[in-house]
C-alpha cells in the first residue's frame, strides 16, 4: 500500500459498512480513524472518536442500509461530534442513500423522506456528501451542499463487456430506469429494451409487456437497487418467456430483504452482479451472485475532492 502524504486527511468508519471502509482506506493509503460506536442500555448511540480531528478534512463511511434508523443516527451523532471537535470540513460518504425511494409527493399526505434526510444531515454539520447512483438523481437538489454523485454503471459494464457477449440487449425494468440503461447500451454498443409494468401496490410489481427485440439475445436486466426482487425475477421470467436467450442482471445496491434471495434462486437469472455499496451476509451471497468492489471508484473519489481535482472525468 502505498502511503498517501497528507496529514489532514482522517477518514472513519461507523457500523454499516466496515469492510468497505477499510477498503477505501487502503485504496488511498491511510488507516482508518480510531472511533468507538456503542449503544447506552437502552439502545441510545454513543460514539467516541479517540484521536484529535482539529483542523483536519474528515471523511465518514456509512450506508444508511439495514438497519436504517439505527444507521442513520450513528451518523448524525458522528457528524455532530465531529462539528463540536472543530474537524475542517465534514464530508459523509453514503454509498447507499436510505430513505431515497420516497423522493416525491405520490399520493396525498405522503411524506419526502429523501428531502428529510437531506435536512438531517446538513443540520447535523456535513459540508459535502459522496453517495453512489442514488435512486433519484434530482435528490442532489435536495442538499444546499455541495453533492458528488458516482456512478455504479462503468463498473458493471466492464465486468459483462470482459464476458464477450455475441449479441446481447441491455434492459430496464421499468421506465424509471431508461436513462441507466441507455448509458449501459452505450458503453457496451447495445440496444436497449424496456419491461412496460404496473404496480398496484409497494413491493408488488406486474409485469405488462416488453418493449425491444429480445428473441434469441442474451439480455442484462439493470436496476438502481434490488430490494424483494420482485420485480427483477418477474422481468427475467418474462424476458425468457419471449425467447431471450439468457438472462443476467446487476444492480449497485443490492438491499436483498425478505424473500429476495429465494426468489432469485428461484428464477431465469443466470447471474446477479451486485456491488459492496451494502455488505452481503454469508447466507444471502449464493453461487448466482457475483460482487464487485466500488473501493477504488470511491477511493479515488476522495483523493479527488481533497486535492480539489475533476471527479467526474471517473465515469466520463
Amino acid at each position: 500500500m502505498s502511503q498517501y502524504q497528507n496529514s489532514n486527511m482522517k477518514v472513519f468508519s461507523l457500523n454499516s459498512n466496515l469492510k468497505l471502509a477499510e477498503e477505501i482506506a487502503d485504496h488511498i493509503g491511510i488507516s482508518l480513524g480510531k472511533c468507538t460506536v456503542t449503544t447506552f442500555s437502552d439502545g441510545e448511540v454513543q460514539i467516541n472518536i479517540e484521536e484529535s480531528v482539529r483542523g483536519c478534512d474528515v471523511y465518514v463511511v456509512q450506508s444508511t442500509s439495514s438497519p436504517v434508523n439505527q444507521h442513520l443516527m450513528e451518523l448524525l451523532i458522528m457528524l455532530d461530534a465531529l462539528k463540536r471537535a472543530s474537524a475542517k470540513t465534514i464530508n459523509v460518504v453514503m454509498p447507499y442513500y436510505g430513505y431515497a425511494r420516497q423522493d416525491r409527493k405520490a399520493r396525498a399526505r405522503e411524506p419526502i423522506t429523501a428531502k428529510l434526510v437531506a435536512d438531517l444531515i446538513e443540520t447535523a454539520g456535513a459540508d459535502r456528501v459522496i453517495t453512489l447512483d442514488l435512486h433519484a438523481p434530482q435528490i442532489q437538489g435536495f442538499f444546499d451542499r455541495p453533492i458528488d454523485h458516482l456512478q455504479g454503471v462503468p463498473l458493471l459494464s466492464d465486468y459483462f463487456e470482459a464476458k464477450n457477449f455475441d449479441d446481447i440487449i441491455i434492459v430496464s425494468p421499468d421506465h424509471g430506469g431508461v436513462t441507466r440503461a441507455r448509458k449501459m447500451a452505450d458503453r457496451l454498443k447495445a440496444p436497449i429494451g424496456i419491461i412496460d409494468k404496473r404496480r398496484p401496490r409497494p413491493n408488488v410489481a406486474e409485469v405488462m409487456n416488453i418493449i425491444g427485440n429480445v428473441e434469441g439475445k442474451t439480455a442484462i436486466l439493470i436496476d438502481d437497487i434490488i430490494d424483494t426482487a420482485g420485480t427483477i425475477t418477474l422481468a427475467a421470467n418474462a424476458l425468457v418467456e419471449n425467447g431471450a436467450k439468457e438472462v443476467y442482471a446487476c444492480c449497485t445496491h443490492p438491499v436483498l430483504s425478505g424473500p429476495a434471495i429465494e426468489r432469485i434462486e428461484n428464477s431465469n437469472i443466470k447471474e446477479l452482479v451486485i456491488t459492496n455499496s451494502i455488505p452481503l451476509p454469508k447466507d444471502k451471497m449464493i453461487d448466482k451472485i457475483t460482487q464487485l468492489s466500488v473501493a477504488a471508484l470511491i477511493g479515488e473519489a476522495i483523493i479527488r475532492v481533497h486535492e480539489q481535482q475533476s471527479v467526474s472525468i471517473l465515469f466520463d
